[in-house]
């Protein structure tokens, strides 16, 4: 005989762990749970590849040491910036952790060269995070060397000095040069026919003829000194004084750059960058010493005196504008 069994299954109460809390209806209404909210923002998921991209390899836009542009722009791409440096003005750049030598030259448009030099660095590997750098736009040629030509004999055809070319490109003063290699002239000028007079001389360029002339704005800085060599370099004269005798700033601005202690700068020695409020600059070199260190200067305050340092010949201030025409220029 065979036997059936029946086995009632019954419901019983069964406990589940549910991880979101639970919104209730308003009251007097069921008691369904809210599960999704339309007002509510949804999660999205990541779509950079970097899972840290506000580590370094983004240059930011830097001016006096302050970012002026954000680090990415809309939908996380790379923000537009205009690269190079306008009207030769000098800027400072803090070194960042991941930057290269090459890519902080890059943005600002100019060669490593350029910073090693007007920083007083001999190589590429000591630049390191924290590091003010001066971002020094230096005027200049470019000159392929000929079979049996010397640094000095480059030098004196573009009216330089062969130390400073030798420093600016890496090389040994009176170092041989190979024919067909590439350097540069710090300082070196071309005089470019521009023009035929009606007598048929020839008319030469003048270096700042496209810049504002912003008459009077413009004070001598070295009242009762002596203009010892006209337009040279960058938009620059010479203005021979006495060792000591007081140079005071040229118009009002901030101090940007103020630079002591004997060091050859760039060539520019003990030396001073102000920034006006309309967008020029003034740079007043090798100074003995100098009387400010930084913060707002009016328009005829002492900033410093006469000297000798970094690349001169005589007691003399180098004196130049940027951004506009010298007004001391002949």
């Amino acid at each position: 005989m065979a036997f059936f069994a029946i086995i009632s299954l019954v419901p019983g109460s069964v406990g589940a762990f549910w991880p979101f809390s639970i919104a209730s209806g308003a009251e007097g209404e069921n008691e369904t749970p809210i599960l999704h909210d339309e007002t509510l923002p949804l999660l999205k998921a990541a779509v950079n590849l970097d899972p840290n991209p506000s580590k370094g390899g983004v240059d930011i836009a830097m001016s006096e040491g302050s970012a002026l542009i954000a680090n990415s722009g809309p939908a996380g791409t790379l923000p537009y910036r205009e690269s190079g440096v306008k009207n030769g003005q000098i800027s400072l750049y803090t070194v960042r952790e991941g930057d290269s030598l090459s890519e902080i030259a890059d943005m600002f448009g100019v060669s490593v060269n350029t910073i090693l030099w007007a920083n007083d660095v001999k190589s590429a590997k000591l630049i390191s995070p924290g590091m003010d750098l001066l971002i020094l736009p230096v005027s200049g040629v470019q000159h392929k060397v000929g079979k049996g030509e010397t640094l000095a004999g480059i030098a004196k055809k573009y009216g330089a000095d062969a130390d400073e070319v030798a420093l600016y490109n890496g090389l040994e003063s009176g170092a041989a040069l190979a024919a067909g290699e590439t350097i540069v002239v710090p300082g070196g000028e071309v005089q470019k026919t521009v023009a035929k007079s009606t007598s048929g001389s020839s008319v030469k360029s003048s270096g700042g003829s496209a810049l504002p002339a912003l008459s009077g704005y413009f004070g001598n800085p070295l009242p009762g000194g002596r203009l010892t060599q006209g337009i040279h370099g960058y938009n620059a004269v010479d203005i021979g004084a006495p060792s000591g005798t007081p140079i005071y700033a040229a118009a009002g601005g901030t101090i940007i750059v103020a630079k002591s202690g004997g060091g050859y700068n760039g060539g520019y020695g003990n030396y001073i960058v102000i920034k006006h409020d309309n967008g020029t600059q003034t740079l007043y070199a090798h100074m003995s010493s100098l009387a400010v260190s930084g913060g707002a200067v009016e328009k005829g305050e002492l900033i410093g005196y006469v000297g000798i340092s970094g690349r001169a010949t005589g007691y003399h201030l180098h004196f130049e504008v940027r951004g506009a025409k010298n007004p001391l220029a002949r």
